[in-house]
């Protein structure tokens, strides 16, 4: 059996099939020609419409799910629309779902809003809950856990088996969003999970030039999930999934080195004077550190960076002038960046000030050092003329 770092080069290539190109081509179709009125009646043919799949948005499926170890990966137009899928695929009318208050803001705000209107209720549960006091927030409605570990801008990491286990008892399904650490990094259906969903936005496409989201089942979920996603009109383009599969091909390699950085500038940033507190599960001393080093084998270039108390001046004039960090949202693409940390929580953690959210790109890391060590000299210039 081929170890991940193969198959990220190989799965869901076939060049024969593609006058031996060794990616396949991208494929621009929605009318899908049948040879004759039996197959179009049956179906038969292995594509039939283009939103429902083409040879390279399958190609990448077949990629994901063999990554993945699922029974099957469908796409989405986007990371969000792959969470609500998942949400979708598992609850429906009169069911409640638990979901943990670290989770990607979007999608709490689908729980909160069209969730409710679609009735679904949802309940919120502390990210570190040992996994013997979730069960009590179980209902006999509750359906599905959605998990997020390491979790949205605090980056708590979750017992993930232990609550799948929990689940499992109450016949819930247990969805997890992957992004951060990627399959690559976290086997999601090895530790209990039943959906695995993942933004392909992120380090999969790698450049910060696709949306595109990912859904993995496994096999007790895969009809209900092509269904869910067929039903919705869930689809990507050829052009999307081409840059993803070829970000797919790279993946390990990039990963390697976000997190070599990573860890290197959250170890430095540790011992600045203007750093309350780094959140990074790789490091010592992290209260997810022991989880991580149990259930992950590697990590990702996105981590949190509290300050000490300091006016929202003096974080604009650190932030608006580096050089290397670009001020924007997502991550996973070669670029560093940064951004303020703004969240609704039901259990909001203590931080001792303002938090940044990093994610470290394929730059230099002595650059990147010394760009943030002149962002923190911004800072305490106007701290002192307070």
């Amino acid at each position: 059996m081929s170890r991940k770092r193969t198959k990220i080069v190989g799965a869901g290539r076939n060049p024969s099939l593609h006058a031996g190109a060794v990616n396949v081509p991208v494929y621009r179709a929605s009318t899908i020609l049948f040879p004759n009125m039996e197959t179009l009646r049956t179906e038969s043919a292995p594509y039939t419409y283009g939103r429902r799949g083409t040879p390279t948005t399958r190609s990448l499926e077949q990629a994901i799910c063999e990554l993945e170890g699922g029974a099957r990966s469908v796409l989405t137009p986007s990371g969000l629309s792959a969470c609500t899928l998942a949400v979708l695929t598992t609850c429906g009318a009169g069911d409640h779902i638990l979901v943990t208050d670290s989770v990607y803001g979007p999608t709490r705000v689908f729980c909160q809003r069209l969730g409710k209107r679609y009735g679904i209720s949802a309940d919120y549960f502390e990210p570190c809950i040992d996994a013997t006091a979730i069960e009590k927030l179980f209902r006999p409605n509750t359906k599905a856990v959605f998990l997020e570990s390491p979790g949205s801008l605090t980056f708590e990491v979750q017992d993930v088996p232990g609550i799948a286990a929990v689940a499992h008892r109450h016949g819930a399904a247990v969805i997890m969003d992957n992004t951060w650490a990627t399959p690559l990094y976290f086997d999601a259906f090895r530790h209990g999970v039943d959906l695995s969903v993942q933004a392909a936005t992120k380090y999969i496409g790698g450049h910060a030039d696709v949306l595109l989201g990912t859904v993995s089942s496994n096999e007790a979920w895969r009809a209900r999930l092509i269904e869910t996603h067929g039903t919705l009109g869930l689809c990507a383009s050829g052009d999307e999934a081409y840059l993803a599969q070829r970000g797919l091909r790279t993946l390990a390699v990039r990963l390697k080195q976000h997190q070599e950085s990573a860890t290197e500038i959250a170890t430095w940033l540790k011992s600045r004077p203007e750093v309350a507190r780094v959140i990074y599960p790789v490091l010592k001393g992290d209260a997810g550190h022991e989880l991580w080093k149990r259930d992950f084998t590697g990590a990702s270039g996105l981590f949190g960076m509290v300050l000490k108390h300091v006016s929202d001046t003096a974080v604009a004039a650190m932030v608006d002038g580096l050089e290397h960090f670009g001020l924007g949202y997502s991550w996973g693409g070669f670029e560093s960046l940064v951004v303020p940390a703004h969240f609704h929580r039901n259990f909001p953690p203590a931080l001792e000030g303002p938090l940044l959210r990093l994610h470290i790109g394929l730059e230099d890391v002595e650059d990147l050092k010394a760009d943030l060590a002149k962002g923190f000299e911004r800072l305490q210039q106007i701290q002192q003329e307070k």
